[in-house]
């Protein structure tokens, strides 16, 4: 239990560098977009990734070779949907999720916060996060598809073409769609 002997400590010191070395180089090939914030998708191949890890390292019965092997399809298979999803509007949904609506000009939308099971206390935590006292001086908060929440107050939102993509934004405004004057304006 405490010790089986010195060949398996030697494979798991040699086994382990090799492995470790050869996420780390995967990992790099592969780009920002592995490591960046996660979306759903994302988080699945970076905890598969951290148990074939683990398995390489501790698995007598996996090789290095098997080992990599099953790395760098993990990122291959993250690479293609990336890829896939990048080109194919319609089916980056089923891998990831849209940007949601929660606050819109101050006023909270409670549809949205029970699709997404959030509470008002989390909302008003990312808006107080964010250095902002009062939701009326808020245009929009957003969670985003990675779970984090864009908080954007009334003086920096523009025209809201950032929000284009967000589900649950109401078409207003000129011809285009959009509203030039921000959330709750008359």
């Amino acid at each position: 239990m405490w010790f089986d002997s010195w060949s398996e400590i030697l494979r798991i010191v040699l086994v382990g560098a090799a492995s470790y070395t050869t996420l780390v180089v995967i990992l790099r090939l592969s780009g920002k977009r592995t490591l960046g914030q996660l979306n759903v998708f994302d988080f699945v191949v970076t905890v598969a990734l951290g148990s074939t890890l683990a398995t390489i390292f501790l698995s007598s019965d996996v090789s290095w070779a098997e080992g990599a092997t099953a790395l760098g399809l993990l990122a291959g298979l993250q690479l293609l949907v990336a890829w896939i999803s990048s080109r194919r509007p319609r089916v980056r949904g089923v891998f990831t999720a849209e940007p949601a609506l929660l606050l819109e000009g101050g006023r909270i939308r409670h549809d949205a916060m029970r699709r997404n099971r959030l509470t008002e206390s989390e909302l008003r935590q990312a808006v107080r996060m964010q250095g902002t006292g009062d939701l009326s001086q808020v245009a929009a908060v957003v969670l985003e598809t990675n779970g984090t929440f864009s908080v954007i107050s009334s003086s920096t939102y523009g025209d809201g073409s950032a929000l284009e993509d967000v589900r649950g934004l109401e078409a207003r405004g000129d011809d285009d769609g959009r509203d030039r004057s921000g959330p709750g304006a008359p």
